[in-house]
């Protein structure tokens, strides 16, 4: 279950905040339209995994565990429609990798 992040606003407090993250919620940033994304994890309390989708639905690029705090800016390398932020961890856990397909209206899939 995620929460969409879709306005200028929510985009920039994204996962700011908050002490956890329960095992499968996460937040998906739509930047539509497609285009280079950067991120940080200034204000953000518990490392994430954050997965950097394609406007086709797959994946370009994954940040795992992600530094709480950090003023790192992670870029996604490419141009992406989306980011998805899950708890530290989850890509590996679930053999997550680049170039495997995320299903969700955002990328005009179910």
């Amino acid at each position: 279950s995620v929460e969409m992040a879709k306005t200028e606003q929510e985009r920039a407090t994204g996962l700011m905040y908050r002490k956890e993250l329960a095992e499968g919620r996460g937040m998906l940033f739509d930047f539509s339209p497609e285009q280079q994304v950067s991120m940080w994890m200034k204000n953000t309390f518990i490392p994430l995994d954050m997965i950097f989708i394609r406007s086709d639905g797959r994946i370009l690029r994954i940040a795992e565990n992600t530094e709480p705090q950090s003023e790192k800016i992670i870029s996604s390398g490419g141009l992406a429609k989306g980011v998805l932020e899950v708890i530290g961890g989850t890509a590996r856990k679930y053999g997550i990798q680049a170039g495997d397909r995320v299903a969700h209206p955002l990328f005009g899939t179910r």
